[in-house]
């Protein structure tokens, strides 16, 4: 075989492994660009839901009117009459005392009839499991017109991991809406709850202003491993290039 011959066949051994690697290369890049845009949106989002949460509170708006893409996380206030007698606990965890530690306990998910008799659930905020009755926090009850303000949230899906709920013993484990409001005969209520605000210098449970707003954005850590796997492709692809065109220029013994 001529050295010519030896060249085009050294050509033609690198069509097959140069096209997957093209392949390889495009999803790669692929990878990489969706999330650099997965950044903008999720820096887009953060910032909606700091500006909506640290605003003035205005009025929940109507069920009919409620969209969660552009609702939830707004700071809004309520008025009404608590339904103590129809309180729902939820297991939950909040943040303790030492840095680093978690209490267990119960969110408090209680509704409130408003002055429109419409109902909507408030979650009044986190009690330690030893205060799980009510009983034991009646300092913590609120009878009569109040106002509530807080922060507008979604119904909570259940995760593959959270346990089903347990309606007929009052057990709870994520903050279904429609679930509870069925469990605990409130008929129609607005399909959102309301995480309601810290009280400042309380000292009755529960206590609100459990909400807290720390969403990874780490999408640029995965943007640089896409585009750095892409290099190393490059890299290694030339290599491998390089040594098989290198290797048929050689001359070979007769």
């Amino acid at each position: 075989m001529t050295a010519a011959e030896t060249k085009r066949a050294a050509w033609r051994d690198l069509v097959a492994p140069g096209i997957a690697s093209l392949i390889a290369l495009a999803i790669l890049l692929g990878l990489g660009t969706w999330q650099l845009e997965r950044k903008a949106w999720k820096e887009d989002l953060i910032a909606r839901i700091v500006r909506q949460s640290r605003a003035e509170p205005v009025a929940p708006p109507a069920p009919e009117a409620w969209t969660p893409e552009r609702d939830e996380f707004r700071h809004v206030r309520v008025s009404g009459r608590f339904l103590n007698d129809r309180e729902t606990l939820v297991h939950g965890l909040a943040a303790g005392e030492t840095p680093g530690r978690a209490l267990q306990g119960f969110y408090v998910l209680t509704p409130l009839r408003r002055d429109d008799d419409s109902i909507v659930l408030i979650n009044r905020g986190f009690v330690p499991t030893e205060l799980k009755a009510q009983g034991d926090r009646r300092d913590g009850l609120i009878e009569g017109p109040t106002t509530v303000t807080g922060i507008l949230r979604s119904s909570e899906a259940r995760g593959m991991f959270v346990p089903a709920p347990d309606p007929a013993r009052g057990e709870w484990f994520n903050r279904d809406i429609a679930g509870i409001a069925a469990a605990r005969g409130l008929g129609t209520v607005a399909p959102y709850l309301i995480e309601a605000d810290a009280v400042p210098g309380q000292t009755t449970w529960p206590r609100g202003g459990q909400l807290r707003v720390d969403l990874p954005n780490n999408h640029l850590q995965y943007a640089f491993t896409w585009f750095g796997l892409a290099a190393c492709l490059i890299g290694v692809f030339s290599v491998f290039a390089w040594r098989r065109l290198h290797d048929s220029a050689e001359p070979r013994a007769a």
